[in-house]
């Protein structure tokens, strides 16, 4: 994420919360928009969840295969992380082309071709990307961080970092990244993640989720302390998937010792076939309407599943069901 000669105060500019609060700007119109990317169909979809109707625009884009999705109102674009192409990519305009009634985005911006294969999410904080990539034999088997500026006119590698575990979600709260580990049910904490120095980068803290069996989805809400998890359990089985909902996860995570485990009890715990959770691989949170959106690969071939908020764990079905062929990312922005 950037040469390292930057100013402490510039940095807490840099990584304000990806987690999207109203304005106390009346004059800004609210927004609440959901964005999702595809590994199969080379489309991505955009829904404004304040309309009344909160249609779902397809729109074609010029990676057949992309991970990581994210939006940026003011520019009117998403960025991917293209497995297609390994890159990232920017595509701008959406409003405009609904609006125009056209089903296609023109790719406006890109990274260089060949610094990461086989991503598997990003992390946003203004113009500052990290992206995960997950050992491949094309990459070396090697489990990567590649962290980005975004400019006007492209992205610029800033920052690489090589962990020590497989990779897969990842999530920026402040200067702290929070990544899962895949294969496992652990998560880790990189504290004050770009004081470090391009290399191998050791996590500040890793903890296992008690009854988790494989971590890949990973969000956190600032604003309501609240972290969600998703669990894949078997690759091969479209019923034993879940999510783990942690609240006061600032306090339960200080509270537990690294290579500790935080207890079933500290979590609030959705799995059964109600749930229609078999592999979800991403999830997003509206920390207004307290609604979860996760992107669950393997049931109907993709499907974007929305949840209302548990207060205690069980079986529980989703509020909405949406078929989404190859469904590999969510991401919401509130503002």
């Amino acid at each position: 994420m950037k040469n390292l000669f930057i100013t402490s105060a510039f940095l807490v500019l840099l990584f304000t919360s990806c987690d999207n609060n109203d304005s106390d700007d009346n004059s800004i119109k609210a927004e609440s928009t959901l964005v999702t990317s595809s590994n199969t169909s080379g489309k991505i979809t955009y829904t404004d969840l304040l309309s009344t109707t909160s249609t779902v625009k397809s729109f074609t884009i010029a990676s057949l295969d992309a991970e990581g999705i994210s939006y940026n109102s003011d520019s009117d674009a998403v960025v991917v992380a293209s497995r297609s192409n390994n890159k990232l990519e920017t595509y701008s305009g959406i409003k405009s082309a609904i609006k125009a009634g056209t089903d296609n985005l023109t790719l406006s911006l890109s990274s260089l071709t060949g610094d990461f294969t086989n991503a598997r999410e990003t992390a946003v904080s203004g113009d500052i990307i990290v992206v995960a990539q997950d050992q491949l034999a094309s990459n070396g088997m090697v489990n990567k961080l590649f962290v980005y500026k975004k400019s006007s006119t492209g992205f610029a590698l800033q920052k690489t970092f090589t962990t020590d575990f497989k990779l897969w979600g990842i999530h920026i709260n402040g200067n702290d990244l929070y990544a899962v580990v895949d294969l496992t049910g652990d998560i880790v904490l990189f504290k004050n993640f770009m004081s470090n120095a391009s290399g191998t980068i050791v996590a500040t803290k890793r903890v296992t989720i008690a009854g988790l069996v494989r971590t890949h989805g990973i969000t956190y809400s600032a604003s309501d302390d609240v972290m969600i998890l998703t669990d894949v359990a078997s690759a091969a089985s479209g019923t034993d998937g879940g999510l783990v909902i942690i609240k006061n996860f600032s306090s339960v995570f200080n509270s537990t010792a690294a290579a500790g485990t935080i207890a079933l009890t500290n979590q609030i715990r959705v799995y059964g076939s109600n749930s229609l959770l078999g592999n979800p691989v991403d999830v997003a949170y509206d920390n207004v309407t307290k609604k979860i959106y996760v992107a669950e690969r393997f049931n109907a071939g993709g499907e974007v599943l929305t949840y209302n908020f548990p207060t205690a764990s069980g079986d529980f079905a989703p509020v909405n069901v949406r078929a989404e062929a190859g469904v590999t990312s969510v991401f919401v922005l509130r503002k």
